[in-house]
C-alpha cells in the first residue's frame, strides 16, 4: 500500500502566495500551504516585531506566572525559513493591495524602504487593534496587545503600587489578576452593569464576588471621563486614585486594506467571507480578528485563536483546490479569574431575546465532583434550549473546577446537533475526584426532560410580575435554610411537611423554591399530581439572589467589603 500524502500537484498549486499578518491567522494559512505544496514561494508579511507569539499568555508573564518571555514567542523567521522555506519579514507593513495587478506595496517600518511583489492568492490576516477610546488623557494608560506593550507594562509595575484597569471582558479580568498577583492594588471599572458581556448576569455576578474576596474593588456602569496623572475621572465627576491606568475596552478588526482595496465589508463590520474563507475577490482570501465568523443567526465577529488557526487552514486548503468543510462557530471561550473559571458558548439569553427567539432556560448549581470526596465546589451551569427543536443554543458554566470539561462537552452536543435531552444519554468518565455518577451534563438533561415532560417552570427575573399576576412564592427548604435568608414575601412549607399542608395549598397559583431547584421539583410534583397550578423556580433561591444582586443598583458601585 502506498504512503498516505498531503501534498498538491505542482500544477494545481499557485507560483506566490503573499500572506499579509502572521500570529495564529496566518502563520496558520502559511504553514498549512507549505505542507501541500513545495513548490510554492510563500512570503508572509508582519507590521510588529514578533511573527508568532503567544499573545493569550501576555497578562500571565506581566504576573510573572509565566516567568521567561522567551516562553512567548513560538516561532522566528529564522526557524520558519529552516523548517518550513517560508520567507518572513518583520516590521514589513503592507500600504496597499492593487488587485488588478495582483500586487502588493510593502514599506519596510525602520528603513522606510518601499517596494511591490506579486502574487497569485493573497490571505489577509491583518488582526485587530485595541481600542483606546477618546477621552482626555488616554494616551496615558496602558494596552496589552503585543510583546512590545506587556514590556512597557512590566517597566511600570516597576514603580507603580496600584492600578485601574478599564474594562471587563477577557483581557481586563486577566490583567486585573496578574497586576494583583504582582502586589498591586487593583480596581476594575466596567461601564456595562455586569462584567463579562458573553455571560448573563446572574452568571457573570459570581466573577464581581471574586474580584472583591481577592481585594479587587469593582465599579460597574462605570465610565471613565478622563485619564489623568493620578488615575482616572468618572462620568458625574468620582475620581479613583491609581499609579497607572490600563485599557481593556476590546479591539476593533484592521480593515483599512481591505476597505481600501475594495472587498466587502459584512454586516457585522467584518472581512466578508464565504465558506472557504474567500473574500469578494477570488484572489484573496481572509482569516483571523478581521474576517467574519459564520454562526448561527448570520454573520458574526469572534476573535478567538482557535478559530484563527483553524480558518488559517481552511484558507490554505482552499488555494491549494482541497475541498473545505467549514462549519458554524459558537465561540466557545473560557476566563481564569483568581481560580473562577467562566465559560460560554453559543448565544446568551440577552442576544436572543433581542432576536426574539422563543427559548426554554435552564440553570443548575451542581457540585463539580462526588461530594462525599475532598474539595467538592459547587458550580453554576445555563443552557438555552429551542423549545421547538430542543437543539442547545447557547451554554454558560462559572466554578472552580471542571468548568473547561463541562463547557466543551456542550459545545461538542452543539457542533454535533444533539438534543438537550440527549445529554442524559452522554456516557461521561467518572471517579469521585473527577465527577458525579449523574455528571452535571447528564443533570443539565434530567431538568430539561423534567420540562419537556411538563413541568412549568419560572425564571429569577420573572418572579415580581408573576407575584403581581397573583402567583405566591413558597420556601421548600429547610427552617435553618428559612431563617437565613428567603424572597421576600415567601410563605414556608417544608418539602417533607407538602403532603399534610395540601389542602392549604389547593386553589391557589404556586411558584416553588429550594436552593438549587432539585427539592422544589419534588414539590413541584407533588403538587401538580393533588391539581395545584405550580411553577418550579428555576436555578432555586440561589439563581434569584446572584440575579437580583447582579441587577441591583445599590451593587454596582461598593467596593470590597
Amino acid at each position: 500500500m502506498a504512503a498516505m500524502t498531503t501534498q498538491t500537484s505542482s500544477t494545481s498549486a499557485p507560483e506566490k502566495v503573499v500572506v499579509i499578518g502572521g500570529v495564529a491567522g496566518g502563520m496558520s494559512a502559511a504553514t498549512r500551504l507549505r505542507r501541500l505544496s513545495e513548490s510554492t514561494q510563500i512570503t508572509v508579511f508582519e507590521r510588529g516585531g514578533e511573527v508568532s507569539f503567544a499573545n493569550c499568555g501576555l497578562p500571565y508573564h506581566v504576573g510573572e506566572v509565566i516567568p521567561h518571555r522567551s516562553s512567548l514567542v513560538l516561532q522566528t523567521p529564522g526557524a520558519l525559513k529552516n523548517r518550513f522555506n517560508i520567507d518572513v519579514h518583520v516590521r514589513t507593513e503592507v500600504t496597499g493591495i492593487d488587485r488588478a495587478n495582483k500586487t502588493v506595496q510593502v514599506r519596510e517600518v525602520e528603513t522606510g524602504k518601499e517596494y511591490s511583489t506579486d502574487y497569485d492568492a493573497l490571505v489577509l490576516s491583518p488582526g485587530s487593534t485595541p481600542i483606546r477610546p477618546p477621552l482626555p488623557g488616554v494616551e496615558k494608560s496602558y494596552v496589552l496587545w503585543n510583546l512590545d506593550d506587556m514590556d512597557r507594562m512590566i517597566e511600570a509595575t516597576q514603580t507603580a503600587q496600584s492600578a485601574i484597569v478599564v474594562g471587563g471582558g477577557f483581557i481586563g479580568l486577566e490583567v486585573a489578576e496578574n497586576l494583583a498577583h504582582k502586589g498591586l492594588k487593583v480596581t476594575l471599572v466596567e461601564a456595562l452593569p455586569q462584567l463579562m458581556p458573553l455571560l448573563d448576569p446572574e452568571m457573570a455576578w459570581l466573577l464581581v464576588e471574586r474580584a472583591r474576596v481577592n481585594d479587587v474593588d469593582v465599579h460597574l456602569s462605570a465610565k471613565v471621563h478622563e485619564v489623568t496623572d493620578q488615575g482616572v475621572t468618572l462620568e458625574g465627576g468620582k475620581t479613583l486614585d491609581a499609579d497607572m491606568v490600563v485599557m481593556a475596552v476590546g479591539a476593533k478588526p484592521n480593515l483599512e486594506l481591505a476597505t481600501e482595496a475594495g472587498l466587502e465589508i459584512g454586516p457585522a463590520g467584518g472581512i466578508a467571507v464565504d465558506d472557504e474563507q474567500r473574500t469578494s475577490d477570488p484572489a484573496i482570501w481572509a482569516v483571523g480578528d478581521a474576517a467574519e465568523k459564520k454562526r448561527e443567526g448570520g454573520p458574526g465577529m469572534i476573535p478567538l485563536a482557535g478559530l484563527a488557526n483553524r480558518h488559517g487552514r481552511y484558507a490554505a486548503d482552499s488555494i491549494m483546490g482541497r475541498p473545505v468543510r467549514n462549519t458554524t462557530a459558537y465561540g466557545t471561550s473560557i476566563v481564569g479569574f483568581f481560580g473562577l473559571a467562566a465559560a460560554s458558548t453559543g448565544a446568551n439569553e440577552r442576544v436572543l431575546r433581542e432576536q426574539g427567539r422563543p427559548m426554554r432556560i435552564i440553570h443548575s448549581h451542581p457540585i463539580d465532583h462526588a461530594g462525599y470526596y475532598p474539595d467538592a465546589a459547587q458550580m453554576a451551569a445555563k443552557i438555552i434550549v429551542d423549545p421547538d427543536t430542543d437543539l442547545i443554543l447557547g451554554a454558560q458554566v462559572v466554578g472552580d473546577d471542571g468548568v473547561d470539561k463541562r463547557i466543551d462537552v456542550l459545545a461538542t452536543a452543539m457542533q454535533a446537533g444533539l438534543t438537550a435531552t440527549d445529554l442524559i444519554d452522554l456516557e461521561l468518565a467518572y471517579a469521585p475526584q473527577y465527577g458525579s455518577a449523574k455528571d452535571p451534563i447528564n443533570m443539565l438533561g434530567y431538568i430539561n426532560d423534567n420540562r419537556v415532560g411538563g413541568e412549568d417552570s419560572a425564571q429569577w427575573h420573572e418572579v415580581e410580575s408573576l407575584v403581581a399576576d397573583g402567583w405566591e412564592l413558597v420556601d421548600v427548604r429547610s427552617s435553618f435554610e428559612h431563617s437565613r435568608g428567603t424572597i421576600p414575601g415567601a410563605e414556608f412549607v417544608a418539602l417533607d411537611s407538602i403532603r399534610e399542608n395540601l389542602d392549604a395549598l389547593r386553589g391557589r397559583k404556586l411558584i416553588v423554591f429550594d436552593r438549587v431547584g432539585q427539592r422544589a421539583h419534588t414539590a413541584a410534583s407533588i403538587l401538580g399530581i393533588e391539581g395545584v397550578e405550580v411553577k418550579n423556580l428555576d436555578g432555586g433561591y440561589l439563581t434569584w439572589q446572584l440575579g437580583t444582586q447582579a441587577t441591583t443598583p445599590t451593587h454596582k458601585e461598593a467596593t470590597t467589603p
